[in-house]
């Protein structure tokens, strides 16, 4: 593994079933630094990718390795040293519906059973300014949040952990076009503030555009093509074209660009 690679994927072959081939031989490699956006079509295998990734689910075949150590080592205390290394923001934010919002963000801090409550207490508070909420808002259940505080608190317990890499999975699906800028300038101001190495899947491409230093596109089963946006964008590949082409793309990226 590269001595700058964050994340390095070689020869993933995924399968659902005895033949449903979801990924084969694909290769990725992600660098500090990087926010990385994958996109594709329904199916090409975004989530199920980033799922590899943050370890929840294990490929049928080929290699993956984070900050240079592969997932599911077998050796239960380095793997779970090395998850606390990354934190994870869910497409719906995967809130524990029956803890408040104080709770939900403490979760993570309570299982490293190495902090009393109030330096657990000091830190909720501060994951929660970071993501630019009130401390009066610790009480809350998640059934009294709108959608864009539901993603605000699922970033605060995604990073409640100082994490090094944050994975983010269509992290403004369902939000209006205010609350989506908005949580896009927030991302891109914690990434700058933190130092974060960013993977993010997406379908919208003023996220897409506004936060993506480099842009990795699934179809096929693999990895067409990576890199900056405009360098993928002229790549020839029928695919490509008709993702990036229309009308409707072109205007979506022009105001991702606007707001970045």
């Amino acid at each position: 593994m590269k001595a700058a690679a964050i994340v390095e994927a070689i020869g993933v072959g995924t399968r659902f079933g005895r033949s449903n081939w979801v990924h084969r031989g694909l290769d990725l490699t992600v660098g500090r630094g990087d926010v990385l956006a994958m996109v594709g079509g329904s199916g090409s295998g975004k989530t199920t990718l980033l799922r590899h990734i943050n370890g929840l689910t294990r490929p049928t075949e080929g290699h993956i390795a984070v900050f240079g150590s592969a997932l599911f080592s077998g050796d239960r205390i380095a793997d779970r040293s090395l998850r606390r290394r990354f934190g994870m923001l869910f497409q719906q934010g995967a809130l524990f519906s029956a803890l408040t919002v104080y709770q939900n963000i403490a979760f993570p801090l309570r299982e490293l059973r190495l902090l009393d409550e109030a330096m657990i207490r000091d830190l909720v508070l501060l994951k929660l300014a970071q993501v630019e909420l009130r401390p009066s808002d610790a009480r809350l259940m998640p059934s009294e949040l709108s959608g864009g505080m539901v993603k605000r608190v699922a970033l605060a317990r995604a990073l409640a952990l100082e994490p090094e890499l944050l994975l983010l999975d269509e992290p403004t699906a369902g939000l209006d076009p205010d609350r989506s800028e908005s949580f896009v300038r927030l991302i891109r101001q914690l990434r700058a503030e933190l130092g974060l190495t960013v993977v993010l899947v997406t379908h919208d491409l003023d996220t897409l555009a506004a936060l993506a230093t480099r842009v990795a596109v699934l179809a096929e089963r693999r990895i067409l093509a990576v890199g900056p946006l405009e360098q993928v964008m002229q790549n020839d590949h029928p695919f490509i074209r008709g993702f990036f082409g229309s009308e409707r793309s072109r205007i979506a990226i022009e105001r991702g660009r606007a707001l970045g």
